[in-house]
């Protein structure tokens, strides 16, 4: 049997959560001895099926028809499935981002199976797949596994590490879809990408984020300048966003994006449940708040308290001198 991971796509590269999806389910193939098996789907999707087995994968499913060159829910499901009757896992990965969130209940729904969604830890215990994830906004912590075969789970991005395993070329499978253009409910007429030089928010390892203690939202200057010493992205709390200061798609929360990094730094930001359960799970946490009391503290790994006017100077002026920027 197989570990089947759908990997993620997006301007002929991998998302990151991808090779994460990969090299986690190489490590539990290690321990069943089974084979990963990966999906890949839309363009240059054959040369990037061929470089999944640098992560382990011994067989990789791929389509380029002229159907998946834009997301739909309905034509990705339908080659998913493929996948899956050709595959027989007994376990399938797929990340818990935007377009994973779309596509994993489709799925579910057409192989009638259960699912475990934003799964930050695997176990295998015996025959059974053990998943943890946070709930009730991130202020508990549940292990679930799933009733029906084969365990389905969706994975939170940045919580597990990418290795190469130098492994050979995988066997490649091309899929043929069933399904026309024509066929498709939904059609992408325009997509409309916004460049940014700094990396994507729910795929940083770095991010930056400021709350409504900037007090202004020239204070967004000094946080993107922390940033680009960093090579951070930058992110922003629900206060900030709904007060004119920031995009809707830099806000980090219940209601925004949930996000992973090894590196979070909260400037001006209390702290509110709803914001937390955006970011709690990322590996260090620094808070800088003039409030003692603030809430923010209470998850930071590392605290200053004072006014981040005086503080982010001097911490960017001391990272400058030792990144030798």
């Amino acid at each position: 049997m197989s570990i089947l991971v759908y990997c993620d796509t997006f301007e002929g590269k991998f998302r990151k959560v991808s090779l994460e999806l990969l090299s986690e389910a190489s490590k539990i193939a290690e321990k069943t001895g089974d084979e990963v098996h990966a999906i890949v789907l839309g363009p240059s999707a054959k040369a990037l099926a061929e470089e999944t087995g640098k992560y382990g994968a011994k067989k990789a499913f791929y389509c380029e028809d002229g159907v998946v060159e834009n997301y739909s829910t309905e034509a990705y499901a339908e080659l998913v499935e493929k996948a899956f009757d050709e595959s027989e896992p007994k376990l399938f990965l797929i990340g818990h981002n935007p377009r994973g969130k779309d596509l994993a209940p489709r799925v579910a729904q057409r192989l009638e199976l259960g699912m475990v969604s934003d799964v930050i830890n695997i176990e295998v215990e015996g025959d059974d797949f053990i998943f943890t994830k946070p709930i009730y906004a991130g202020k508990c912590i549940t292990k679930q596994k799933c009733k029906t075969e084969p365990a389905f789970a969706s994975v939170r991005p940045n919580v597990m590490a990418v290795e190469e395993k130098g492994g050979d070329a995988p066997e490649l499978v091309e899929l043929t879809p069933e399904i026309s253009l024509d066929d498709i409910r939904a059609i992408v007429k325009e997509l409309v990408i916004q460049k940014s030089e700094r990396p994507e928010l729910t795929e940083a390892e770095i991010i930056v984020s400021g709350g409504r203690g900037l007090g202004k939202p020239e204070g967004f200057q000094l946080i993107e300048e922390l940033a680009d010493v960093l090579g951070a992205a930058v992110g922003a709390s629900r206060a900030a966003v709904d007060a004119g200061w920031r995009e809707h798609h830099d806000q980090v929360g219940q209601t925004g994006k949930v996000v992973s990094p090894v590196l979070y730094i909260a400037c001006g930001i209390s702290g509110a449940i709803q914001h937390l359960a955006g970011m709690g799970s990322s590996k260090f946490i620094v808070a800088i708040n003039k409030d003692p009391e603030a809430p923010i503290f209470n998850v930071a790994n590392y605290g200053i308290v004072g006014d981040l006017y005086k503080v982010v100077p001097v911490l960017i002026e001391e990272l400058k001198k030792a990144l030798n920027k």
